[in-house]
C-alpha cells in the first residue's frame, strides 16, 4: 500500500504524518491488518529494536477518589467492588516494588487515587521513592498522583523520581463528556509542570470510551505536540457501577490499528501497552509487541492482569527480549533533549537499536495512566460474576457467549499484591 510505505518512510525520519494518513490507518480493513502491523513494526524496530521494557504498578492509595472520571472504578460514586485502602507505608511499598523488579521490571510506577497530592502527600511519596531506590539500585520510579500544584514536581524530582505520568485520555473536544471535576487544560498543565521540573513526562490515552476515529487522532496528535517520552495506550474495560458500563466498542483488530496509528504518529517514543490488553487483545497480544516496546508486568491498579510468567513467555515466544537493567530505552536524541536522563539508547547506525547507552540517572517515559484517580490499567475491574457491558454496541460480539450474555470471565478485581495479604502477580 502506498499509504503504508509513506508512513514507514516518515516514521524512520521522525516526520509527522498528516491527520488524513492517521485516520486512514484506523480505516484499514481486517484483510490489510497484518500489512499495517508489519509496516508499523519496521518503525518500532528502527528506534527500539526487539526489546520490551517491563513496568510494574504499585497502588499506594486505592479508591475513594473525589473526581468523577467516567471510566474509573475509583471514581466518586463508584459501586465497583474494588480494594479500598489509604497510603501504604514506605516499607510496604518498597516490598511491593521488589516483587516487580525481581520479575524483570525496570520501572516502578507509584500511583495514588485522588484529585492531586497535598504537600504532606508529596512528603509521603518522597520517602517511598527513597526507600525503593535504596533497596533496588538503578530502578526507575514514576509517580502518578493526579494534578500537581506549584513546586510539587520539583520536590518529587529532588526525592529521586525519574518520571511523572498524567494522561490526556481523550480529545479536548470530548473531554467534558468524560470528566466534569477538572479540565483537559488541567491535565496538559500538569504534564508541562513535570517537564519543566526535569521529569520524564508520560502521558497517553484511553481508547474504547465511545470516541470517534477523529477523537483518537486528535488526542494522539495533541500528545505528539506535548512531546512526552512515553505514551501508554489503555483500552477501556467497561464494568458495572460506572457511566461507561455499556461501552463495549473494541475488537482485537481495532486495538491493533489504534496501536499502529500511535506508533506512526509517535515513532521514537516509548509506546506502552497498558490497561485492558488482556480483555481486548486476548490471544492477539503477541502481535501488539510488533507495535509497542513497553508493557506492564502482572496486575494493574484494581484489576488483575495475566500471570507475570505468562507475559515473559509471550515476549520470548514472539521473538522479543526483555530490556535489561543495563540497557537504556529511548533513542539518543530524546535522551539528549531530556538532559541525559531516562533510559536512553541510540539506534544502531543501520537500523534497530541494540547498543547500550550511558549509565546516567534513569529517567524514561513512564507508564500508567488515566490521571487523577486511575492510571493506566486501573480501569476495568468488577466483582467476579457481575454482569458487564449490558446493551453493548458494535464490536461487542467477540466478548459474548452465543446467547449474548456478557463474558464476565474476562475481568477480575485485583485481590492480591499491594494493600492485601496475598503475594503479587509478578
Amino acid at each position: 500500500m502506498d499509504l503504508l510505505n509513506t508512513l514507514v518512510d516518515k516514521g524512520l525520519r521522525r516526520e509527522l504524518p498528516t491527520r488524513e494518513e492517521a485516520l486512514a490507518v484506523l480505516a484499514t480493513s481486517d484483510d490489510e491488518l497484518l500489512d499495517v502491523v508489519a509496516a508499523a513494526g519496521k518503525v518500532r524496530r528502527q528506534w527500539f529494536g526487539r526489546r520490551v521494557k517491563l513496568n510494574y504498578l504499585v497502588n499506594l492509595k486505592s479508591g475513594l477518589c473525589p473526581e468523577d472520571c467516567s471510566y474509573c472504578s475509583q471514581r466518586l460514586g463508584s459501586k465497583a467492588g474494588i480494594l479500598k485502602y489509604t497510603w501504604l507505608k514506605p516499607d510496604e511499598a518498597s516490598k511491593a516494588a521488589a516483587a516487580g523488579v525481581a520479575g524483570g521490571a525496570k520501572r516502578v510506577c507509584l500511583v495514588a487515587s485522588g484529585r492531586g497530592p497535598t504537600d504532606r502527600d508529596v512528603d509521603r511519596v518522597s520517602k517511598t521513592i527513597e526507600a525503593i531506590k535504596e533497596e533496588n539500585e538503578g530502578v526507575e520510579v514514576c509517580a502518578c498522583l493526579g494534578l500537581l500544584s506549584d513546586g510539587q514536581a520539583d520536590r518529587l524530582r529532588s526525592a529521586g523520581a525519574d518520571a511523572y505520568n498524567h494522561n490526556l485520555n481523550t480529545s479536548e473536544e470530548t473531554y467534558g463528556a468524560i470528566t466534569t471535576t477538572h479540565t483537559y487544560a488541567d491535565r496538559v498543565e500538569t504534564v508541562q509542570q513535570a517537564q519543566a521540573a526535569g521529569l520524564s513526562a508520560c502521558s497517553g490515552l484511553i481508547a474504547g470510551m465511545g470516541e470517534s476515529d477523529k477523537d483518537l487522532v486528535d488526542v494522539v496528535f495533541a500528545l505528539r505536540d506535548l512531546d512526552p517520552d512515553s505514551v501508554p495506550v489503555n483500552f477501556l474495560i467497561p464494568f458495572e457501577g460506572t457511566p461507561l458500563a455499556k461501552e463495549w466498542n473494541l475488537t482485537p483488530q481495532r486495538c491493533l490499528r489504534i496501536l499502529a496509528m500511535v506508533r506512526f504518529v509517535c515513532p521514537d517514543v516509548e509506546v506502552r501497552l497498558a490497561g485492558g490488553r488482556e480483555v481486548h487483545l486476548r490471544s492477539m497480544q503477541p502481535l501488539a509487541l510488533h507495535l509497542v516496546n513497553s508493557i506492564f508486568l502482572g496486575d494493574y491498579l484494581t484489576s488483575e492482569g495475566q500471570a507475570g510468567q505468562t507475559d515473559l513467555d509471550m515476549i520470548a515466544d514472539a521473538g522479543f527480549e526483555v530490556e535489561g537493567a543495563g540497557t537504556t530505552t529511548l533513542p539518543r536524541h530524546r535522551a539528549d533533549a531530556l538532559g541525559g536522563g531516562c533510559g536512553t539508547q541510540e539506534p544502531a547506525a543501520e537500523g534497530p537499536c541494540g547498543s547500550h547507552g550511558t549509565s546516567g540517572a534513569p529517567d524514561c517515559g513512564s507508564h500508567e495512566g488515566s490521571g487523577g484517580c486511575g492510571p493506566c490499567g486501573g480501569h476495568g475491574e468488577q466483582e467476579p460474576g457481575a454482569a458487564a457491558g449490558a446493551g453493548k454496541s458494535v464490536g461487542a460480539a467477540s466478548r459474548t457467549e452465543s446467547d449474548g450474555a456478557a463474558r464476565t470471565d474476562l475481568v477480575a478485581v485485583r485481590r492480591r499484591g499491594a494493600g492485601t495479604d496475598h503475594a503479587p502477580n509478578a
